[in-house]
């Protein structure tokens, strides 16, 4: 399905507002009714690349399962571009649209959701230590009405850390940038900081929160010699991506990401969950909910494909030559 479609169909979602006040009795009719899905969106615009290919994942699992988007389900989108405000009112105006189930993209997403109703249920994706962070009772069971797929377990931080050292040996500092306004920024840091010392690699949190200091704290870090870079996962994060990496390229930094499209942008190294994958997960999610079944009784399901992502190009403009065993693991090299 092509995106332009889709926005139309946005565009025509809020001139039709009058579809949110059907009567409930009309909306309960057995048989093949029009249902809905919303999708709030978390680091993304609407015309962002990265974001296409997963909810083209998601679109597709949908068509499987026997939904497509115009005949039996109607699909309404925001994208809050990773601003906490337009979260909140989007959040809102998407529960008034009686949704039978809505798609929340990342933390940003989700809470405000969960402010806005219990009732509703909710498919999330994106989201690290969803027990940890209060937006369900656990994983086996959720018990209200979310549930989803975690982007991956907190461990996963340290290993980034560790590919940092194994790629770069001379490394002897690493910038990790993160936003501290989340408990997610506030966690990655604490398990890298955790292993810093057994990889002997001196780690320091820059605020990814105000966009103006990111450069200015950069610079100056590396000038500081033998430094690398680590980004953590946050909606924030892929707002700034093309900032980020033309800093590591302009300081020569080798910086390993949370995610795949950093490195098809021009980044080094990426480790990391497929989210294609969990997206389509989600859509199954969604397809058994409009079938009958509660959030409440699905459980939160972990990632199961990692990926492991390397720009030779830019590793050779960083001067450095990839390890064999690196290269070995990889799932995807672009030369």
């Amino acid at each position: 399905m092509q995106f332009d479609q889709l926005k139309r169909r946005e565009f025509v979602t809020l001139l039709g507002g009058a579809a949110a006040a059907w009567p409930l009795a009309a909306r309960a009719q057995q048989g093949e009714r029009m249902r809905r899905i919303a999708v709030l969106q978390g680091g993304s615009d609407r015309d962002d690349p990265r974001s296409q290919p997963h909810m083209a994942a998601f679109l597709q699992g949908l068509q499987q399962s026997g939904w497509t988007d115009g005949r039996n389900v109607r699909i309404d989108y925001r994208w809050p571009a990773g601003d906490a405000d337009k979260a909140r009112k989007y959040a809102a105006e998407l529960v008034a649209l009686a949704p039978d189930v809505i798609l929340a993209v990342s933390s940003l997403s989700l809470a405000p959701l969960l402010q806005a109703t219990r009732t509703v249920p909710i498919v999330f994706v994106g989201i690290v230590d969803p027990v940890g962070t209060g937006f369900i009772n656990s994983l086996s069971r959720p018990g209200g009405n979310a549930t989803g797929f975690m982007l991956f377990d907190y461990d996963l931080s340290a290993k980034w850390l560790e590919l940092l050292k194994e790629i770069a040996p001379g490394v002897a500092r690493a910038a990790i940038l993160r936003d501290s306004a989340i408990p997610t920024g506030i966690g990655q840091f604490a398990v890298i900081q955790s292993v810093s010392r057994s990889v002997g690699v001196e780690v320091s949190p820059l605020n990814l929160r105000d966009p103006s200091k990111i450069e200015p704290a950069l610079t100056a870090f590396a000038r500081l010699g033998n430094s690398g870079l680590i980004v953590t996962a946050s909606p924030l994060s892929l707002v700034h991506r093309e900032l980020i990496v033309a800093l590591a390229a302009r300081h020569k930094l080798p910086a390993v990401y949370w995610e795949r499209f950093f490195v098809t942008a021009g980044g080094l190294i990426s480790y990391g969950p497929d989210q294609a994958d969990q997206y389509r997960g989600a859509a199954g999610y969604a397809n058994r909910i409009l079938k009958g079944e509660k959030p409440a009784d699905l459980p939160v399901q972990a990632p199961t494909k990692y990926e492991l992502v390397i720009n030779l190009k830019t590793a050779k403009a960083l001067g450095l030559d990839m390890p064999a065993s690196v290269l070995a693991r990889a799932d995807e090299v672009i030369e």
